[in-house]
């Protein structure tokens, strides 16, 4: 089956121009996408990542980005996000370069651990959580007094957040974990404009998709209604570009399963 997706070039995108946005563990896979993708539409973007090997990547993906010529700019940070003194580090390399004000955050840094019950260890739940949770928390309070009125926040989340997948209780129950963080924070933060949201993506091909059972991949692909497919990290990036524009001001507190209806909320 054939799908028709307009150009890029041709498209009219909502605008992101003199927007500031940080995208967390954007070296690759979904994070790498939406850095572009609102690079695309104007945003100048603070790239994290926290690997020495992901530096070239990162630095090809600000080549891309100052390639664009539609005035986006973007840096790379590396700062392993494990590590509560790194919000303070990467909001003030952002706002170094591209001053004091902060006008999206993406929450997107994950990572999953993909053991039975009877086999975790506290040390798997100290990686799981640190990286999904606490640091989710530590670094929207960095942000938070650099996000004016009318900020985004968007959380990238997991339809295992609720799906109940064998194997993967830490990483679903931290992406339950974010579901409660971003409707708190909706309620906490509405008064002032700011949007909180959070985006559950179903499987998307990536590198990270490599460490889920093939047989659990194979299951939903087989059952997800939209051309029974993997998702693409440009399905997930057009959802959170939207998620940061004007045009979803009135959308907030909200959970959005990106998965081609795998997942019906």
């Amino acid at each position: 089956m054939s799908r028709s997706i307009p150009s890029k070039e041709t498209s009219s995108f909502p605008t992101l121009s003199n927007r500031v946005a940080i995208v967390t563990g954007a070296s690759r896979g979904i994070g790498h996408g939406i850095a572009l993708e609102l690079a695309r539409r104007g945003a100048r973007v603070a790239i994290t990542y926290t690997s020495p090997s992901s530096t070239a990547a990162v630095e090809d993906l600000i080549t891309q980005i100052s390639a664009l010529g539609n005035g986006s700019a973007a840096i790379g940070i590396r700062a392993d996000l494990r590590d509560p003194s790194s919000p303070t580090k990467i909001v003030e390399e952002t706002t170094k370069a591209f001053g004091n004000t902060i006008h999206i955050l993406v929450n997107n840094a994950g990572c999953e651990v993909v053991k039975p019950l009877e086999q975790l260890e506290i040390e798997d739940y100290n990686t799981v959580f640190d990286l999904n949770v606490r640091a989710v928390i530590l670094l929207s309070q960095a942000v938070l007094p650099h996000l004016p009125n009318g900020g985004r926040i968007v959380n990238i989340g997991s339809v295992g957040a609720r799906a109940g997948f064998a194997s993967l209780s830490l990483y679903g129950s931290s992406k339950a974990a974010m579901e409660g963080l971003t409707r708190c924070w909706a309620r906490e933060l509405g008064h002032r404009a700011i949007t909180v949201n959070q985006v559950n993506s179903g499987p998307v091909q990536s590198e990270m998709l490599n460490n889920i059972p093939k047989e659990l991949v194979d299951l939903q692909k087989k059952t997800t209604p939209v051309e029974n497919r993997l998702g693409t990290v440009d399905d997930i990036s057009q959802v959170v570009a939207w998620l940061s524009s004007e045009e979803s001001r009135w959308i907030s507190g909200q959970v959005l399963s990106a998965s081609g209806g795998w997942a019906m909320y």
